[in-house]
């Protein structure tokens, strides 16, 4: 079951128990970036663009519930 992401106006929330704040998120991302070696070989990203993602699980963090996630409206968030 693919979890949409969260935008400006939702959130996450556990069916089960209710949560809001405590997810872990398995996902797949393709993407690229942009290396700088030092001179002793130590390598730092300086850029990254993901090309693709896609989330394959969340699952709640206090029931451990898998893929029980739905999104619900923000507080304040003008519909």
């Amino acid at each position: 079951m693919t979890v949409p992401l969260p935008t400006a106006t939702t959130r996450w929330r556990c069916t089960l128990c209710g949560n809001l704040t405590r997810f872990d998120v398995t996902r797949s991302s393709k993407v690229v970036e942009y290396v700088h070696l030092d001179l002793a070989g130590e390598p730092s990203v300086e850029e990254r663009k993901v090309v693709d993602e896609t989330i394959e699980s969340v699952r709640c963090r206090w029931c451990n519930a898998v893929d029980q996630v739905e999104l619900v409206d923000r507080p304040g968030a003008d519909s």
